[in-house]
């Protein structure tokens, strides 16, 4: 039925500045080429960080995957056009400039249709749990991560998580407003028990206008965010799930060590 999610796009254009600042480190994993071009979703962690992200997806029932993609980033094609796929498809879609993530994922319109498609990081590791409860939502929505949960069993220092993305959520469970870098002022207000994003969306075709229609925010992009702010305003509601999990974070060469450790039993199958 049209209920059932099969469809995922991954936003791997990141330029990934932070992962290209060189740490010193003298773990040549550390300076690959895939850590060099800020291909996060390629770095070796047994194998590419993105082959564990994927399996994921697929343990939840998505065949389909798309990468959005720099022109320049053959990297990702030489790999996924050279692997054996049995659990899942690899499209790709070519953001050209990178203006942003609502203008990365505009560029995966054609791919979703008029289905409904989970959107997620390239460079977070999500949990099985938190993806199945976001697949089996009815309409649109997110995983609204718990604070405490995300600090004991994610691989983030804590003040990083303090600059994470808060959800305001209202009585009915839906997304009233997403405040980005919130101010200790604004934690305050909100409370300890407001979850925080870490972009694992799923988003209906009205998306797509939305991310077509934004205005540039002030740092002089297309925010995903201001998307769903203006899909909101245009009547669609947000679903928001809870999860009490962590997540892998891979946005920094210093995560790279804690992120393998974490995926060593980790069984991949694409």
């Amino acid at each position: 039925s049209d209920l059932t999610v099969t469809k995922a796009v991954i936003l791997a254009r990141g330029l990934g500045t932070r992962m290209r600042a060189n740490d010193g480190s003298p773990d040549p994993t550390h300076n690959s080429a895939a850590v060099n071009a800020g291909a996060k979703g390629m770095i070796d962690v047994g194998r590419p960080f993105l082959d564990f992200v994927i399996s994921a997806l697929a343990d939840v029932g998505i065949t389909d995957v798309c990468l959005v993609i720099g022109p320049e980033h053959n990297i990702f094609r030489d790999y996924y056009d050279n692997l054996e796929l049995k659990r899942v498809r690899i499209h790709y879609a070519i953001q050209a400039e990178p203006l942003g993530t609502a203008n990365a994922l505009a560029a995966a319109a054609e791919f979703a249709g008029q289905d409904r498609v989970v959107v997620l990081n390239s460079d977070n590791y999500y949990p099985i749990e938190a993806l199945k409860s976001l697949v089996e939502l009815p309409g649109a929505g997110v995983v609204g991560f718990e604070r405490e949960a995300l600090i004991a069993k994610s691989n983030i220092p804590a003040e990083r998580i303090a600059a994470f993305a808060v959800i305001s959520v209202d009585e009915q469970g839906n997304l009233s407003d997403i405040i980005e870098k919130p101010s200790p002022a604004e934690l305050e207000r909100l409370g300890s028990h407001a979850p925080i994003s870490m972009n694992a969306w799923l988003f209906t075709p009205d998306i797509f206008p939305a991310c077509a229609d934004v205005d540039k925010s002030v740092r002089g992009e297309y925010e995903l965010v201001d998307a769903v702010r203006l899909a909101r305003s245009r009547g669609r509601s947000f679903r928001v799930t809870p999860a009490a999990q962590g997540v892998l974070d891979m946005s920094r060469r210093t995560d790279i060590d804690a992120v393998r450790q974490a995926l060593s039993h980790t069984q991949v199958s694409l």
